[in-house]
C-alpha cells in the first residue's frame, strides 16, 4: 500500500527534538516567538560574513545537504546552496527531470534511496503542500529537513529573511503596520509572512488584493481585507509586494496584467499613502510594470536586494540551528 500525502500540515512538534531544539523547520505556524527571535539574532551574525576575511565556518564540516528541488527555482535554491557552502558543508543538487522521480518512482522510495547516501539534511521544494512535512514523519531520523516552498502552504524561509529585513530597519514590531498586496489566494509566502508577524507581535496585517486572488476566510487568520489598493496603503510601515503567481492560476482571475498594475501595482503616487519612512519588499522574481513600478523597485524605499543578501544568512543560521551547531564568537 502505498503512503499518501498528509492533506494537511502535521502538528508543529515534528520540528522540535526532544529538548525543544529545531529538528526540522517546516512551518512559522506554532514555532514559539523565542525560536524566530533565535534564528534572526543567529543570521544576524551572520550577515557581515561576506565582508570579512574568514567567509568559511566549518560548522557544517563533513555534513551533507542536499537540494530536493521538485519545483522550480533559482533563487532560492542557490541561496540554500551558498548558505551550506558557507558553512562548509558538502551540497548535492538532485536534477529531478533526470532522477528516477521523474520515471514514476514513489516519493518515499527516492526519500529512502537518498538516505541510503547517508545525507544529513534535506531541503525540499515541491508542488504539493506539505510535501516537507510527509518527509520530515518518514525519514531516517538523523536527517532533517527545511521546507523551501511548498505548494501553497508555506514558505518558512522566505519569511524569516523579510522578517530579518523588516527588524533591520524597524526593530518594534508592535508598532508596525504591514501591508501585504498582490496574489494572497496563491502565495505560500504570504501565508508563513502572516504567521511569523503575528507571532512577533506585529501591531496590524493588511493583505490587499482583488477578489478573485483573495483566499476565502483569510480574516481568520487575524488580518485585515482590503480590496482597494488605496485604502490599504495608507500609514503603512512596510509595504511587501507578491509576484503573480500567473503558472498557479486556473481561469481567467484577471482582466489583463496591464489593468492589474492599474489597479494594484505600486507606483510612486501609491507609495505617498504609507508613511514617509515606509519599506518596500518583495520576495522576487519582480514582475517590473505589472506588480510594482521599476521606479519603486529601484528607488530609495527599496530593500529587495537587502532581501537577497538576508537569505543566505537566514538559511546558514537555520541549517547549523537544525544540525545543533553553535555559532557563537562569530565577530
Amino acid at each position: 500500500m502505498k503512503s499518501k500525502l498528509v492533506p494537511g500540515p502535521l502538528p508543529s512538534s515534528i520540528q522540535l527534538s526532544e529538548d525543544g531544539q529545531l529538528k526540522h523547520f517546516l512551518s512559522i505556524e506554532g514555532l514559539p516567538r523565542e525560536m524566530l527571535v533565535e534564528i534572526l539574532d543567529r543570521a544576524e551574525q551572520f550577515v557581515t560574513l561576506p565582508n570579512k576575511a574568514q567567509k568559511k565556518f566549518p560548522l557544517l564540516r563533513g555534513k551533507t545537504v542536499m537540494n530536493l528541488f521538485f519545483e522550480n527555482s533559482t533563487r532560492t535554491r542557490m541561496t540554500f546552496e551558498l548558505a551550506a557552502q558557507r558553512l562548509s558543508a558538502d551540497v548535492v543538487n538532485l536534477d529531478i527531470r533526470n532522477s528516477s522521480a521523474s520515471k514514476g518512482e514513489s516519493l518515499l522510495d527516492t526519500i529512502r534511496n537518498l538516505e541510503a547516501m547517508n545525507c544529513d539534511v534535506f531541503v525540499v521544494r515541491h508542488h504539493h503542500s506539505s510535501a516537507p512535512h510527509f518527509i520530515a514523519k518518514y525519514c531516517a531520523p538523523h536527517i532533517s529537513v527545511l521546507n523551501a516552498g511548498d505548494g501553497y502552504h508555506e514558505h518558512p524561509s522566505q519569511a524569516m529573511l523579510d522578517m530579518l529585513t523588516i527588524r533591520q530597519h524597524k526593530p518594534d514590531f508592535s508598532k508596525l503596520t504591514v501591508a501585504i498586496t498582490g496574489d494572497i489566494r496563491h502565495s505560500r509566502v504570504a501565508r508563513s509572512e502572516i504567521q511569523a508577524l503575528k507571532t512577533l507581535g506585529a501591531k496590524e496585517i493588511r493583505v490587499i488584493a482583488p477578489g478573485t486572488l483573495m483566499p476565502v476566510g483569510i480574516e481568520e487568520l487575524g488580518v485585515k481585507v482590503f480590496t482597494s489598493m488605496e485604502e490599504g496603503l495608507v500609514d503603512a510601515d512596510v509595504v511587501v509586494m507578491l509576484r503573480l503567481q500567473k503558472e498557479r492560476m486556473q481561469g481567467a482571475m484577471l482582466p489583463s496584467e496591464q489593468e492589474y498594475f492599474s489597479l494594484y501595482g505600486l507606483t510612486e503616487q501609491r507609495l505617498t499613502l504609507a508613511k514617509p519612512d515606509a519599506i518596500v519588499m518583495h520576495p522576487g522574481p519582480v514582475n517590473r510594470g505589472v506588480e510594482i513600478a521599476s521606479s519603486v523597485a529601484d528607488g530609495p524605499q527599496s530593500v529587495i536586494m537587502q532581501q537577497v543578501t538576508n537569505g543566505i544568512a537566514v538559511r546558514m543560521a537555520v541549517m547549523s540551528m537544525v544540525m545543533g551547531s553553535q555559532s557563537k564568537g562569530l565577530s
